[in-house]
């Protein structure tokens, strides 16, 4: 009895050796040999795995980056341009810094403004809510006020305000991963080069409906009166579907175009002063008229 017990002991260790050598011989021939440049990148990337940078994560990230030839289709919105170059130099790659982004809320369509026009008693999110109906004010085009980009921000750098119901960003905690943008179904939350020393200018309304219904549906709305248009001397205005848009690689921040805004739709972030409007819509005329005089003038001779 003992005997038998022994020798099944023994073959039992013998069948598991063997195939302790059978799964080695197996690893051995399938091993993929990893580049520990992986791990360098990873570990001077922010941890924060928000997908901003186009990738499922940190890691993600780190083995395309080393696998590439170039750095040009990578970017750590959260890290930014001072971990970039702690990537660049464990590859050995040169890199461009980019400009510094933000979120932007293109909809200045408060309680004030747009005023409801019914109660929605639904589920408590902005997506669901857009499945259903337009939303509970007039306006087809703006905020939803359920504050799903304020859930997805990882950063705590966006909250409700409960008095205009619309969503505020804090631009010192903005890493521009562009989370809030994806969760927006109404696509009304943008990432804008910061500007020089913050300063920026943006349409802040979506809204594609004509003059009076927009303007019926918020005070606040861009109602294609296409003034800041005619006043841009800087061609930085696109007039399109009923609707203006800043690119702010070409706006100059002159301001003009906000003093002449007749629903206050522009919007001047950051200036270190107020906007005297008076003051640039006299600069306007005066420039015009200078204008109109060369003109005659050329005309006689």
């Amino acid at each position: 009895m003992s005997s038998t017990i022994i020798l099944t002991i023994l073959i039992l260790a013998a069948l598991g050796f063997l195939l302790a050598l059978v799964l080695y011989f197996i690893a051995e021939t399938f091993k993929v040999e990893e580049d520990p440049r992986i791990d360098e990148v990873e570990q001077v990337l922010p941890s924060a795995n928000c997908g901003g940078c186009g990738f499922a994560g940190c890691r993600a990230f780190a083995e395309s980056a080393v696998k590439a030839d170039n750095l040009d289709k990578h970017f750590c919105p959260v890290g930014g341009n001072e971990t970039m170059s702690k990537v660049s130099a464990i590859l050995g790659y040169s890199i461009k810094n980019q400009s510094v982004k933000v979120a932007v809320l293109r909809c200045n369509g408060s309680c004030e403004a747009r005023p409801k026009i019914n109660q929605y008693e639904g589920l408590n999110s902005c997506r669901v809510k857009a499945t259903l109906y337009s939303g509970d004010t007039a306006c087809l085009y703006g905020c939803l006020g359920c504050g799903d980009c304020v859930e997805v921000c990882n950063f705590g750098a966006m909250y409700m305000d409960k008095d205009t119901g619309l969503p505020v960003i804090d631009e010192e905690k903005c890493t521009a991963c562009g989370a809030c943008v994806k969760s927006c179904p109404k696509l009304l939350l943008e990432l804008r080069d910061k500007g020089r020393r913050g300063m920026k200018m943006y349409v802040a309304c979506r809204s594609r409906a004509k003059g009076a219904e927009a303007k019926k549906a918020c005070s606040n709305a861009c109602i294609a009166c296409s003034m800041c248009l005619k006043t841009c001397m800087h061609s930085a205005i696109v007039f399109e579907n009923n609707l203006s848009y800043i690119d702010y690689t070409k706006c100059k921040l002159c301001r003009e175009c906000e003093a002449m805004c007749p629903t206050g739709a522009i919007h001047g972030v950051g200036f270190p002063k107020p906007l005297d409007k008076d003051a640039v819509k006299a600069r306007i005329a005066e420039r015009r008229k200078r204008e109109r005089e060369k003109a005659a003038l050329q005309t006689n001779t």
